[in-house]
């Protein structure tokens, strides 16, 4: 028991998980207080994730203890980890994709619950906290922001004594990330401990009572984040400053794909239709698509990238031709580059190995002869992409799904950049990710750009599409704004624009 006045709300003491090919967690303390807000910083790798996992009761750890309000205990699984008071939002969800919204987070109550009663209570609370939510809508309708959404609704129903949050910010614009703090101060004023994780060091510094850092499995420090800097944090998490990504001032090329009044209805009751959309990709240039999650992203991208065909034929032009009609693979062959935001899944099949996840975009004349898979090829390839965007893992043979979500999120992105595509559509580019790894992702993305692709970028991470877009739009109930150059814009423009509220009698040429 801890030797303060109070017990602590949780006391981990020597905490050690080990797998046969990497130690995760390595003699681990960590202490949080009643009513404190308590950083997790480290690397992608850095063994965070595995510790939330003993603390949520998803994996048991090899030794070590657990004291959790002064008593030691042990958690068998998340039942119990809910029963002792303790909620938690993954950063991979645990969602059933045939069950609705209101199915699912009663899955994660207790005890038995009247649909329409636990509907009318999930509604009052994501609207409590600006979360927008349909109780009745199905989870293989959502986007990945929505699901992350009813995480967070589904642990604040629990009433939870420690909430834990995985990168709880991604889906939220400027003004909501204020309106979660002052509800995160508010529940942390009542008594409720939170155990916060975020690469988002500005939001760490400003929420944040405490803060513990973590590398390659060992706990490297514990400091008071409101007296550190950015780069002091930074360098204190990956050993240096991440490297400075510099956009710089450069003149677009030709026009290379572009969409006309792009109208399409729903594909299912719950989806968002699309808008009179009209946009060009330029060669030598970022376009940055904001808008909080579920406003037609996802759609836009479907149609874009050739998986749903609904697109009237002259809708999408491809260096001039309409392509409305043809498939992804057809795209892809023309030189299309694809990222989803679902990883796993999408981006990558999880049971399959990181070489032979190459072939979902690598499929040409040298990784395929006579109809055989050439393996060494897919090996060389993958290995390649290790090196250079530095993914930890175990080398080409390491199944994908083994890789933590900021490594596979790099390698994904660096099986894209290595195609060279004249095209680059890239969703969510660095969506937890640690800040080295996100300076390295966008330095390849401006390096690409650089190189003549025309890119776009959908992010809810807006010092993100600051920082690397040239030309901005806001995406808002299916329909997208004028263009703005990124230069012109600012942080309450866009904030509002969020909300679809731009000037209806604006007019750009995009």
């Amino acid at each position: 028991m801890e030797p303060a006045a109070r017990p602590a709300r949780l006391a981990l003491r020597g905490i050690s998980k080990r797998y046969p090919s990497v130690v995760a967690n390595d003699a681990v303390d960590l202490t949080v207080m009643p009513g404190e807000i308590h950083a997790i910083l480290g690397e992608n790798g850095a063994g965070k994730s595995t510790l939330m996992k003993i603390i949520y009761g998803v994996t048991r750890p090899d030794s070590g203890c657990i004291f959790w309000n002064g008593k030691e205990v042990e958690i068998a699984n998340p039942a119990a980890a809910r029963e002792l008071g303790i909620g938690m939002v993954f950063q991979h969800f645990s969602l059933f994709d045939t069950l609705t919204v209101a199915e699912n987070i009663a899955l994660g109550l207790p005890g038995r619950h009247r649909m329409a009663e636990l509907e009318l209570r999930i509604a009052e609370k994501a609207a409590q906290y600006g979360l927008e939510l349909e109780p009745q809508r199905h989870v293989h309708t959502l986007s990945v922001g929505e699901c992350q959404r009813v995480e967070i609704v589904r642990a604040l129903l629990g009433e939870p004594q420690l909430l834990i949050l995985d990168e709880p910010t991604s889906v939220l614009t400027p003004q909501a990330v204020q309106a979660l703090f002052q509800t995160l101060r508010q529940l942390a004023s009542e008594g409720c401990s939170i155990l916060y994780i975020s690469h988002k060091l500005d939001e760490i510094r400003q929420l944040c009572h405490s803060c513990t850092v973590m590398r390659a499995g060992r706990v490297t420090g514990v400091c008071d984040p409101r007296q550190e800097t950015e780069a002091s944090l930074s360098s204190m998490m990956i050993g240096s400053e991440p490297p400075a990504v510099r956009p710089g001032d450069r003149e677009a090329g030709r026009v290379v794909f572009s969409v006309r009044n792009l109208s399409v209805p729903r594909a299912h009751p719950f989806a968002t239709p699309l808008s009179d959309i009209s946009l060009d990709l330029r060669e030598g240039e970022i376009l940055g698509v904001a808008g909080v999650s579920g406003n037609g992203q996802q759609e836009l991208l479907a149609i874009l990238a050739g998986e749903d065909r609904r697109a009237p034929r002259e809708s999408i032009l491809f260096e001039g031709e309409p392509v409305g009609h043809t498939s992804a693979a057809w795209r892809r062959a023309q030189g299309l580059g694809f990222v989803p935001e679902e990883r796993l899944g999408r981006g990558a099949v999880p049971d399959l190995s990181l070489a032979q996840n190459m072939l979902l975009s690598h499929q040409n004349r040298s990784t395929l002869r006579r109809g055989f898979i050439r393996r060494p090829v897919l090996r060389r390839l993958a290995g390649g992409i290790i090196d250079r965007f530095r993914v930890r893992a175990h080398g080409p043979q390491a199944v994908a799904g083994s890789l933590s979500g900021g490594n596979l999120q790099k390698y994904i992105i660096g099986r894209e950049v290595t195609r060279q595509p004249r095209v680059l559509l890239v969703a969510q580019p660095t969506w937890g990710v640690d800040v080295g790894a996100a300076a390295q992702i966008r330095s390849e993305l401006l390096t690409l750009r650089d190189a003549g692709c025309a890119v776009l970028v959908i992010s809810e991470e807006l010092d993100e599409l600051f920082e690397i877009s040239d030309r901005l739009v806001v995406m808002a109930k299916g329909r997208l704004s004028p263009p703005i150059p990124t230069r012109e814009a600012t942080l309450d423009l866009i904030g509002r624009w969020m909300s679809g509220l731009w000037d209806e009698g604006g007019h750009a040429d995009t």
